[in-house]
């Protein structure tokens, strides 16, 4: 494809330099990646600025740079643009065709990864042939590949989204982190509906503040829904009023879902052995939906899938009743062993003190003795959020165990005592998470419960930064498995 088509398509300026009849092969924003006839995106980061690499891109056949105006590019078109994130993003957009015709996207601080598969899982019951794109990687019928992001750089965002349209898939939901928005890794398409879940402390090493990290959240309603697009809410959250302001401003069509929604309003939640039975109202119809997975905000993550599903053009009945036929997704409250006195284990990537706090409410009416909840923080991130999650852990449970989770560069003790700030004479300290896990395994008698929070479906364990980083393999359902033996 010519390099002037997509920069007319993109709506951007050729620089004077530039030769708009090179023809482009590719897109990247790794240097090392670059082969000729490649557009190069050479962007300022936290630990490289891509502009030092423009040389090399060029040497190694670049035939455009999209960088920002006062960047030095020689012997290459300079695409120049204040946000050249956003314009290599539309750039590519593109390039990379054809893209699956109804794609939905999902923001909050908690229930993305959940929420997606769920649309992914109400899609295909429908007859859609139908993918995911999040932190459990790209999950169609028969397969998961992990990206090992829960937004992928835009590269390969729109290289998996069109690989899943060579493929036949028709319906794509993605997850939309604080992370991938503000750095524009999921431009260009058209997204004909978005979701809002929830928000509350997460990211904060990374947004300034509470204001900066909803404000990342909102460009999703913003600017990246089409203009004819609709905005699903949950609508019993702290934030869910000014997500439908915003909503609002750009005349997107509104579905709010909740004990206070309007498209989709919870009349009542009735917890069971193996899940619940919502009874919801949906234009002025009455219905009750057994939904077999435990905890109030699954059933939150299950009715914002099902209103994604109705803005997309899903049918009421079919999309309702499907709900009793969702399959728990890994590590989201994933019931992974019973020991040997009959207790259970769930699993749950819990690691924000909300986070930790609705997996608990989630389990507390299923508990007949003892709620024992095992957790730890991650290094190398928000450390603020460390003393609230161990007093969520603590006002809920009745054993707290912490214990390591990924330390990253950090040193796992300073992760443990911070944690050990805000929890109380029940909590102990075991820092070996296995060890950790088989504690709580061991003591947990009939009527009891253990939670394992934090990693869910993670498969490895983060030790160092840099050069001298490791991923140790660690599973949390396979270490309760191997511990309840």
């Amino acid at each position: 494809m010519r390099l002037a088509t997509l920069i007319a398509q993109a709506g951007l300026a050729l620089g004077a330099s530039g030769d708009g009849d090179a023809n482009v092969t590719g897109f990247a924003i790794d240097h090392r990646k670059v082969a000729p006839g490649t557009v190069f995106g050479a962007f300022p980061g936290t630990r490289f600025n891509g502009e030092d690499f423009i040389e090399a891109a060029v040497q190694a056949g670049a035939v455009a740079i999209v960088a920002r105006p006062d960047a030095k590019v020689e012997g290459a078109a300079h695409i120049a643009d204040a946000e050249p994130r956003r314009a290599f993003a539309r750039l590519a957009a593109g390039f990379f065709t054809p893209v699956p015709a109804t794609i939905v996207a999902v923001t909050g601080t908690n229930g993305k990864t959940s929420t997606v598969e769920m649309t992914r899982q109400l899609w295909r019951m429908a007859g859609h042939p139908a993918a995911s794109i999040g932190t459990l990687g790209v999950t169609t019928a028969d397969e998961s590949v992990s990206t090992g992001l829960t937004t992928p750089d835009i590269v390969t965002f729109l290289s998996n989204m069109t690989g899943l349209a060579r493929e036949g898939v028709t319906h794509v939901a993605y997850e939309a982190s604080s992370h991938g928005l503000d750095q524009f890794r999921n431009e260009g398409l058209r997204v004909v509906a978005g979701a809002f879940t929830n928000l509350s402390r997460d990211h904060l090493d990374y947004h300034a503040t509470m204001e900066d990290y909803f404000a990342a959240k909102m460009r999703l309603f913003d600017e990246v829904v089409a203009s004819d697009g609709a905005a699903v809410i949950w609508a019993d959250d702290a934030w869910s009023q000014r997500a439908v302001e915003h909503a609002g401003r750009r005349g997107l069509r509104l579905l709010t879902v909740g004990e206070q929604g309007t498209a989709v309003r919870l009349l009542s939640r009735t917890p069971t052995q193996l899940g619940q039975v919502l009874e919801i109202e949906h234009e002025g119809t009455r219905r009750k939906v057994t939904l077999p997975l435990i905890g109030a905000y699954q059933a939150a993550n299950a009715l914002v899938s099902a209103g994604l599903v109705l803005a997309s053009g899903g049918e009421a009945s079919a999309t309702f009743d499907a709900l009793s036929r969702l399959q728990p997704v890994r590590g989201r409250l994933e019931r992974a062993a019973i020991n040997r006195a009959g207790a259970p284990v769930y699993v749950d990537y819990a690691h924000t003190p909300d986070a930790i706090e609705a997996a608990i409410a989630a389990l507390r009416p299923h508990v007949g003795g003892r709620l024992i909840t095992v957790f730890g923080a991650g290094g190398d991130r928000d450390g603020g959020k460390r003393p609230e999650m161990g007093r969520s852990a603590c006002a809920g449970s009745d054993v707290v165990i912490v214990t390591d989770d990924n330390p990253r560069g950090e040193d796992p003790a300073a992760i443990r005592a911070a944690v050990m700030t805000g929890c109380d004479a029940k909590a102990q300290e075991i820092g070996d998470r296995r060890e950790a896990i088989g504690a709580a395994i061991a003591m947990a008698g009939r009527d009891d419960i253990v939670l394992v929070a934090g990693k869910g479906h993670e498969q490895g364990q983060i030790i160092g930064r840099g050069d001298a980083v490791r991923v140790l393999p660690f599973d949390d359902v396979q270490v309760a498995r191997e511990c309840t033996a």
